[in-house]
């Protein structure tokens, strides 16, 4: 991944045996995550697999995190939170939710597409506003 767009993410990972910080790095057309002392990779949520793609694939748990994501409304940038919560299993669920301005805008359950539950956030924002920036794409 290189360096200059590659964004890390903090949140939490729980499965049946609990829960644990979590840090996540997307760029490059990778996403990666270290869980229980094992890293994972992938070119999206849903593929992440352990020693590089080869291991076992990461399922039957839950990914939480947040993200920074400014908008901007009437000219005016705004800093927002895009709250983000994953799903993995026989399905892939994922949530998205941006905290702006006293208000929350919801994805729904969107499967596995982060783009799609991007643009369904950004659809409920009020005419004229706009993400400030798009996150590196986490696809999930």
């Amino acid at each position: 991944m290189s360096s200059e767009s590659t964004e890390v993410w903090t949140g939490w990972y729980r499965d049946r045996r609990g829960a644990e910080a979590l840090v996540i790095t997307a760029g490059g057309g990778q996403v990666a995550a270290r869980v229980r002392g094992i890293e994972y990779t992938g070119a999206s949520f849903a593929s992440l697999r352990a020693d590089g793609g080869a291991g076992e694939a990461l399922t039957h748990c839950v990914l939480e995190w947040d993200l920074p994501l400014p908008v901007v409304i009437d000219g005016t940038s705004q800093q927002a939170t895009l709250s983000c919560l994953l799903a993995l299993g026989e399905r892939t669920d994922l949530n998205l939710t941006l905290h702006c301005g006293g208000a929350a805008y919801e994805s729904g359950i969107a499967g596995a597409d982060f783009d799609e539950a991007l643009d369904r956030v950004r659809q409920q924002l009020p005419p004229g506003a706009e993400f400030g920036r798009r996150p590196v794409s986490a696809a999930a």
